[in-house]
């Protein structure tokens, strides 16, 4: 059976999108190789008959006694990885897709970094390159045997820095780095449903936990509008005139509140799938109260907060708005001000346009519509609710 021409190149975005993917380790406590099979390692209780059929089915399943946590937090970009079903005419294409991007999670979870190699222009010469998008952002890569620059007692290490004194990544010591962590974390910003990630969550290789970071699709709007201006150029010539253009992509945001919606509802609903699995994180709680939300997420994870990170986020969330709007992948600035800084940047109509569009998933999310132009600007009045939303236990 022959691929239709649109499932191939599908299946080649798939893998260069992953290079926009951002791997952080939180710890790097190495772990134990188990030289015995063990029931509680696979995540399969005191089976030990189904144990044995899984293990048998995935023998290069590695086993450790530290159960190595594997994370994955979801959040949203300018375009999906998987095209959407009702948008595709061949749904062969979007199940290519869902296979294709699973395998890719897998291995970067399995620290196979080696096939990454083949999207990296130019391609790597003896397995090194300097042209990893955001090698900066993972702790693993800053650090020996990946890079010698910097010291033991260094561990809150600017992004810019890395990239600036690392220089090039041999990507075999990069995959022995990660084989050593006892928890890895995965943002991806390309899978536009939870639901997507279902055969993740149950492979018994893994031990998958989900976090899902949300936020007001009004600041998600405002934000790519800064960040992705040629795709956006329309948008911002709606700001600056007041009057929408008659070519306006209006899917750009109607497809995020679509996926938002279906995609919370099946978090909220707490399918048996996703028991001990998911957390739901808005991001104006993270920015309100950073150290409070994160010792909240730390727990949820069955991990310690370390005073290093304590020590990151009172340093990285109490800088300067001016900073953070020159850098727009940087990591200082004011968080809490930030929050709600898209009221001041989006007009109202276009505010009151995705309030229309995005009512349900406003709703659901503890958002607040505003019904002027004077309410709109009144950075007095918070728009987001206390709502508390607890890990699926």
């Amino acid at each position: 059976m022959q691929c239709s021409w649109k499932a191939v190149i599908l299946l080649a975005l798939a893998s260069i999108a992953i290079q926009y993917t951002a791997i952080r380790t939180f710890t790097a406590k190495p772990f134990q190789i188990c030289p015995v099979p063990n029931p509680l390692n696979c995540g399969l209780g005191q089976d030990t008959e189904s144990f044995d059929k899984i293990c048998d089915e995935y023998p290069y399943f590695t086993y450790n006694n530290s159960r190595k946590t594997h994370i994955l937090i979801l959040a949203t970009t300018a375009m999906t990885l998987i095209p959407r079903l009702s948008h595709s005419k061949n749904t062969a294409d979007r199940r290519v897709m869902l296979g294709a991007s699973r395998d890719l999670l897998r291995s970067l979870y399995d620290c196979d970094f080696y096939f990454l190699e083949s999207y990296i222009k130019p391609q790597p010469v003896n397995h090194t390159t300097d042209k990893l998008f955001r090698r900066g952002a993972s702790r693993a890569l800053c650090s020996p045997p990946v890079c010698d620059a910097f010291g033991p007692n260094e561990v809150n290490i600017e992004e810019g820095d890395c990239v600036k004194k690392c220089a090039s990544v041999n990507m075999t010591l990069a995959a022995d780095s990660c084989k050593e962590r006892r928890h890895m974390a995965i943002k991806i910003v390309r899978v536009p449903e939870i639901n997507d990630l279902r055969a993740l969550v149950e492979d018994p290789r893994l031990n998958l936990k989900i976090i899902q970071l949300v936020r007001d699709p009004r600041g998600i709007l405002s934000s790519r509008i800064e960040t992705f201006r040629d795709t956006y150029r329309l948008w911002r010539i709606w700001r600056a005139t007041g009057r929408k253009p008659y070519n306006l992509d209006l899917t750009q945001l109607t497809v995020v509140c679509e996926d938002f919606l279906n995609s919370v509802s099946t978090g909220l609903s707490q399918p048996h799938w996703l028991k001990g699995k998911y957390m739901l994180v808005r991001y104006e709680d993270l920015a309100r109260n950073p150290l409070q939300k994160t010792k909240e997420i730390y727990e949820y994870l069955g991990m310690s907060l370390d005073k290093n990170v304590v020590k990151w986020i009172q340093t990285n969330t109490r800088g300067s708005n001016e900073l953070s709007a020159k850098h727009k992948y940087g990591t200082v600035r004011d968080s809490a001000a930030n929050a709600e800084s898209w009221r001041l940047k989006l007009s109202y109509d276009m505010v009151d346009y995705t309030q229309t569009v995005c009512q349900q998933i406003l709703h659901q999310l503890g958002y607040k519509a505003v019904s002027s132009p004077e309410e709109l600007k009144n950075m007095s009045l918070t728009l987001v609710q206390d709502r508390t939303f607890v890990p699926f236990l």
